[in-house]
């Protein structure tokens, strides 16, 4: 393991503790029909009043941490990648970076919805994204469209590296062409 690899694991360690330690609390009140909205990130171990863990925003963090780091293991992998050509393949690289900084970005400005809008629907309603760690006390964190986000820019990720590999790289060659070339090396032409 390179010395940037172990850097990259201790920070993805202290990134899933701090998580761990201090997840996400929604409130339930009362006054608002035991609806949960969220109430911000707590120590852990700590009391917590009228309040449960947000577990499916926790979750989220976690999926977040572990994605970036399987970004940081594909940056930091051995020696960089050359192409036929000789130009190492920097696209692939920003590709990864991009999509770790959108991921950090919708982490840290969330879809809400106002309380007062909270139904039973199968669609949630949307107010805007707002900082996670601004006053957001009259609002939840709308999972599903921070989930729908998140699955797209994954997706989107995966298309641009794939479309950003090198070509002059040979393609796998399927069996029927496998067995083609097998049989033309089989019936060569005697000399004679």
């Amino acid at each position: 393991m390179t010395r940037q690899q172990r850097i990259a694991l201790g920070v993805i360690l202290i990134n899933l503790t701090l998580v761990l330690l201090f997840p996400p609390y929604d409130y339930i009140s009362l006054q608002r029909g035991n609806i949960p909205t969220f109430s911000g990130f707590f120590f852990a171990f700590g009391v917590h009043h009228s309040q449960v863990l947000n577990e499916p925003y926790l979750t989220l963090e976690i999926f977040v941490v572990l994605i970036n780091a399987a970004i940081a293991a594909f940056l930091l992998r051995g020696k960089p990648v050359v192409s036929s050509t000789g130009k190492k393949l920097r696209y692939q690289q920003g590709v990864l970076l991009v999509v770790a900084f959108n991921l950090v970005l919708m982490l840290l400005f969330p879809p809400f919805e106002n309380y007062a809008a909270i139904t039973k629907a199968a669609l949630p309603t949307f107010e805007g994204f707002y900082f996670v760690f601004g006053d957001n006390s009259q609002r939840q964190i709308v999972t599903t469209i921070l989930y729908i986000d998140i699955a797209l820019v994954l997706i989107n990720g995966a298309l641009l590296w794939l479309m950003f590999r090198d070509r002059g790289q040979p393609e796998e060659l399927t069996p029927a062409q496998m067995r083609a070339l097998a049989q033309g090396l089989r019936t060569k032409p005697k000399k004679g």
